[in-house]
């Protein structure tokens, strides 16, 4: 999967997120596990284009590491919505595994480019 490919599916994935909350019911608890669902599952999309457009290999890292970190939330928000039954099942199934993809394939970028970080040493 190349940069633009990336791109295109954590933005596609912010929008079904987006959709997701939106569709929870007004209440409380539903307000606030929906707002930092939101937060963290769009965040993972603009951190990675933040990360794309790094200064050095280094900022490169540390902004993975924000991409990794956000979607690791993002996967807990969701885990929350399952144990409360927040939501439309079959969307929240396709959050879920989306998120958790997501995790890997950004914690493998991330170990990557620390394994190379090293190796120019």
């Amino acid at each position: 999967m190349d940069r633009q490919e990336l791109e295109q599916r954590t933005k596609e994935f912010a929008l079904r997120v987006i959709r997701f909350v939106a569709g929870l019911p007004r209440h409380r608890a539903a307000d606030v596990v929906g707002n930092q669902l939101v937060k963290a599952g769009t965040s993972v999309g603009a951190n990675y284009r933040e990360a794309t457009r790094a200064e050095s290999h280094a900022d490169f890292i540390h902004k993975v590491a924000l991409v990794e970190k956000e979607a690791a939330e993002t996967c807990y928000w969701l885990e929350l919505c399952e144990g409360a039954a927040m939501g439309d099942p079959q969307q929240r199934q396709w959050l879920l595994r989306e998120a958790t993809e997501l995790l890997a394939i950004f914690t493998s970028a991330g170990r990557t480019a620390k394994s190379r970080q090293s190796a120019r040493k």
